[in-house]
């Protein structure tokens, strides 16, 4: 089976874009300063694309697993299997990479902002501390509901790649049936061949055996005769062809 026509390929393909966008967007949240909501929801967009991937490359490594069972089968041999196993390694690897990193952020993100609760609790004796803490605590609010718009908003963007990841299963699922319907008539193919190859033996014993008791009964001069017969038509048979 050529690479464009196998599955594999097909998802892999899919995969590796969705990797690319993964890392393009760690690379926006490396840019983007810790403290702000667009950072926290950058966070959470790489969390949730990272667990879609790992999930999506531990089922290709389900499908190597299988393949690697009857490699003959599915026309593998070991070099493709080994190569289809170190591009998922990589992938897990470039995926783990950022979903460690993301992490690591976040726990420090969760430090600091700890920090700005525990100084929040602390008493104020003065009416300008007083009036920046209510000034602070209404920019929380604020926070608050950008954060709520944007959770919306990647729960819609989970929706939307839920959506691809069902269509290229779809898009899969197709190919199987394909290749499994394009087996079977393969199969009837060979069936009817079968058939014919044993009428047509059977035919040829019948014309064996009959040609058998025709020289039985016609004895030793009846077959010198026939013999002579056919030699004659060979001759005349010769002159019309290559001589008219």
């Amino acid at each position: 089976m050529t690479p464009p026509q196998d599955p594999f390929y097909i998802v892999k393909e899919e995969i590796q874009d969705s990797i690319d966008k993964l890392q393009a967007t760690f690379r926006q949240w490396e840019q983007t300063p810790s403290d702000t909501g667009e950072h926290v929801h950058l966070s959470k967009e790489l969390l949730a694309s990272c667990e879609s991937l790992e999930w999506q490359v531990e089922e290709l490594d389900k499908a190597i697993a299988v393949a690697a069972r009857d490699p003959a089968w599915y026309g593998l041999d070991e070099v493709e299997l080994e190569k289809r196993r170190k591009w998922t390694s990589t992938a897990h690897n470039q995926v783990g990479i950022v979903r460690r990193a993301v992490e690591a952020g976040k726990e420090k993100s969760s430090s600091i902002n700890g920090m700005r609760q525990e100084l929040m609790r602390l008493p104020n004796d003065h009416a300008s501390q007083a009036g920046r803490s209510n000034h602070f605590i209404a920019d929380n609010d604020d926070f608050i509901s950008s954060e709520s718009d944007r959770q919306l908003l990647l729960i819609k963007q989970q929706d939307e790649e839920l959506d691809e990841l069902s269509a290229s299963v779809q898009r899969l699922g197709g190919v199987g049936l394909t290749i499994h319907d394009e087996l079977v008539g393969q199969e009837r193919i060979l069936d009817d061949l079968s058939m014919e190859m044993e009428t047509t033996s059977n035919r040829l014993d019948f014309v064996q055996k009959k040609v058998a008791m025709v020289m039985k009964k016609a004895g030793a001069k009846g077959q010198l005769m026939m013999i002579a017969f056919l030699i004659v038509l060979f001759i005349i048979l010769f002159v019309l062809v290559f001589l008219t």
